[in-house]
């Protein structure tokens, strides 16, 4: 086995789906396998893997080069454990991390082998392109550029050099900075980085699902992860990556007070403004409660 993707899921059955159909439609692939691990959902997440995973045996059986789809739960909640759980039952020489809500062209795994080429050091991250549902389909443009190290919603890397950097820090149990901590080790290991333009995939972000109260839960999380994240690694280079220097802090502490944010609560949740100014709104309330959340996470004994 060339290839074991992994994905870490909870609740999302319905995403869930659509990602195996898209992997079922590889083309050009080196042969792999798809490991789902299940974080504690409570829906049909386990009878929409398990069917996938009967007509996986059905054309394993038939050697028709379908990928073998497999089962795993996680003991909790916690997206770092439950990947590492994939990366423990996975038969791959190279492991590819993606999330349930995507959508994956029919080169993708194919391009993800053709950017490792056989390398044991190497780290490859494709393009994330965000759209509304799965109607769009847009080709990655310059803005779909990231030099993140590491980003578990399309990277890969051999299972080598998983194992030699221990895997995800699974203290990280809220949403938020897991990925980038591993980056962090990952780079200091010595593993080289590559960008691939077309190993790229579609993320789902439909509107109506992504409210103001569910970003600012996120925002929330990953603030007291971030915390986290610079008391591990506290370095120059994590603390603009985090937001955690002195200037950004100083606005923080003295210059969000709460009535900015309620009318950036206001503005961005209300019909009778302008598109862009309602999104301006709520992109700065979100800014805000990560800010403010950071220093409170930071100024705790």
């Amino acid at each position: 086995m060339d290839f074991s993707v992994i994905i870490a899921t909870k609740d999302r059955a319905r995403y869930l789906q659509r990602a195996l159909a898209s992997l079922q439609a590889q083309i050009g692939a080196p042969p792999f396998e798809i490991v789902v691990v299940d974080n504690g959902s409570s829906d049909d997440t386990r009878s929409v893997v398990e069917a996938y995973a009967v007509l996986s045996s059905r054309a394993e059986s038939r050697d028709d080069g379908s990928p073998v789809v497999r089962y795993a739960a996680a003991e909790r909640p916690n997206r770092g454990q439950a990947r590492n759980r994939g990366a423990d039952i996975a038969g791959g020489k190279y492991l590819l991390f993606c999330d349930d809500d995507v959508a994956l062209p029919s080169g993708w795994v194919a391009a993800h082998a053709t950017a490792q080429g056989g390398a044991v050091d190497r780290v490859v991250n494709g393009p994330i392109v965000n759209v509304p549902s799965y109607e769009h389909r847009p080709k990655p443009a310059t803005r779909n550029y990231s030099q993140a190290f590491f980003c578990t919603c399309n990277a890969s890397l051999s299972k080598e050099a998983f194992i030699a950097a221990r895997g995800f820090d699974e203290r990280f149990e809220l949403y938020g900075w897991e990925d980038t901590e591993f980056g962090v080790r990952l780079r200091l290991a010595g593993m080289r980085w590559k960008f691939a333009w077309d190993a790229y995939l579609w993320h789902i972000k439909p509107p109506d699902e992504n409210t103001i109260a569910v970003e600012s839960r996120k925002a929330v999380e990953k603030a007291r992860m971030a915390a986290r994240f610079v008391a591990m690694h506290p370095s120059r280079r994590a603390r603009l990556a985090t937001g955690a220097h002195a200037l950004n802090l100083l606005r923080a502490r003295h210059f969000l007070p709460d009535w900015l944010l309620a009318l950036y609560a206001g503005v961005g949740t209300s019909n009778r403004v302008p598109a862009w100014l309602s999104a301006i709104a709520r992109n700065q309330l979100l800014d805000a409660l990560y800010a403010r959340e950071l220093v409170r996470s930071l100024d705790e004994p």
